[in-house]
């Protein structure tokens, strides 16, 4: 993701070395739980940042800001200053911001913590719909089975600091290993 300078190696996407690329410029979009909204800035403008991080948006780029909030439920809330919104509300606000973007690799860490139930699944549709649209490979953590189930394609299962190989989601569900099915409980 950039946050810290390599030590060693490289990271590449698609053949393309990353480490000399601007944040801005690289080919990903990382939403965390604590969302990084700017509490002085209004909604509309939060969610601009994904297109202009200078905010000097034109009529179209205004549109499309429109668009993800009604798109995330937050259809009339842009003039809102982002520290008045609630904690699911500024969820939605990021998820819509990292969706404007539409950037082949989404990176989602918790996303959905401060969701309900139904919020947080319709929220998991609309990053599976608009994945699709742009072709975007999803990457999320999460610690709730549903939503890696929700997702559905791969998961990677980490316990005790080692990651698993991939494997189909539903099968590591059909047939957990210990760790996961002392996690999950009884059967």
């Amino acid at each position: 993701a950039g946050f810290l300078p390599l030590t060693a190696g490289a990271v590449r996407w698609n053949g393309h070395d990353l480490g000399p690329m601007l944040p801005g410029e690289r080919p990903l979009t990382i939403l965390f739980q604590e969302q990084n909204l700017f509490p002085h800035l209004t909604v509309a403008q939060n969610i601009g940042l994904g297109l202009r991080p200078d905010l000097r948006l034109g009529k179209g780029e205004l549109a499309r800001v429109d668009q993800a909030l009604e798109r995330v439920g937050l259809s009339g809330l842009g003039p809102r200053r982002a520290s008045q919104l609630s904690g699911g509300q500024a969820s939605r606000a990021a998820l819509a911001r990292a969706l404007l973007r539409a950037r082949p690799l989404l990176l989602l860490d918790e996303p959905f913590a401060a969701l309900g139930p139904a919020l947080r699944a319709e929220m998991l549709a609309l990053v599976r719909e608009v994945a699709d649209e742009v072709a975007a490979l999803v990457l999320l953590v999460t610690h709730d089975p549903k939503d890696a189930i929700g997702l559905g394609g791969q998961t990677v299962f980490v316990a005790d600091g080692v990651a698993m190989a991939p494997v189909s989601t539903a099968a590591l569900f059909a047939n957990p290993p210990d760790a996961l099915q002392s996690y999950l409980g009884p059967k």
